[in-house]
């Protein structure tokens, strides 16, 4: 049985990635309580079936229901591509019509307007994320005339988790997608980083992206779109406590995950462990 009580601000990613989107929620939504989720144990999410995707999300967004949470942000861009759209209409009308699950892509799309001249954007993401095709899809609902193109970066989650994002392999893979992004369309602009992970990378990236493309990262995107969401839904914003408390879980490894959340959050954390 759910409670009706007001509760935390649940925050869900597969693994460590969306620890850089909540870290930009403290910051922008100061005093709200929040409750993150790393289904660390299953991670990566980027090569499953949207199927498998689908099921993990939502047995994850339930267990943060059940731990009070009103509203839920899916601050991992496979699970925001393969799971949102069906929980959001398939399976909140039964579990309480008043919760609400929210996504990474929505708000990247929106801000693409204010980056690109051009009208030429491209999307480095994982392969989960791409074959999806979220992107593309809700970039031509906004924008009929914007121009997308996608670029799996298989490595790069994998160098990020690994510590190996200074060493000089992690450098020829940052280099290899984006040139083989660039080769598709010269006139690109403006690049989202489509992988909460991504911005760790965030040196190299730019690095090897000329200066006439601007880089969309999304942690402070999405922390300004959740801002302005509590802002025009003060009835959801009255579900959300606010006592500056933080909690972290994980489906795997305690010490692991506080081991590598500093690297992604900025600080160290005192995590415990869930079970799903």
């Amino acid at each position: 049985m759910l409670t009706n009580k007001p509760g935390p601000i649940g925050v869900f990613d597969s693994g460590y990635g969306g620890l850089t989107i909540l870290r930009e929620f403290v910051k922008k939504t100061p005093g709200y309580d929040f409750i993150y989720l790393g289904d660390n144990a299953r991670a990566p999410y980027g090569s499953r079936s949207f199927h498998v995707v689908y099921r993990y999300t939502l047995e994850a967004v339930k267990w943060l229901f059940a731990r009070g949470c009103h509203l839920v942000i899916l601050a991992c861009n496979t699970a925001s591509a393969k799971a949102l759209r069906s929980i959001q209409q398939h399976d909140l009308p039964g579990i309480d019509p008043l919760r609400r699950v929210l996504g990474v892509i929505r708000p990247s799309v929106e801000a693409l307007a204010d980056y690109t001249r051009t009208g030429h954007v491209g999307i480095l993401g994982t392969v989960g994320t791409v074959s999806s095709q979220s992107y593309p899809i809700e970039i031509h609902k906004l924008y009929p005339d914007m121009v997308a193109v996608q670029q799996t970066c298989p490595l790069w989650v994998s160098l990020v988790e690994s510590g190996e994002i200074n060493n000089p392999g992690a450098d020829y893979f940052v280099k290899k997608y984006i040139r083989l992004l660039l080769e598709k369309d010269d006139q690109i602009d403006a690049v989202i980083l489509a992988c909460t992970h991504y911005p760790l990378l965030m040196e190299p990236i730019r690095k090897h992206t000329p200066d006439r493309i601007r880089i969309i990262s999304q942690d402070a995107i999405v922390a300004l779109s959740l801002a302005d969401y509590l802002k025009r839904h003060p009835e959801m914003d009255a579900r959300c406590t606010k006592g500056l408390r933080r909690l972290f879980y994980t489906t795997d490894d305690r010490a692991m995950f506080e081991q590598f959340s500093s690297m992604f959050f900025g600080e160290h954390v005192r995590a415990e462990r869930a079970e799903l």
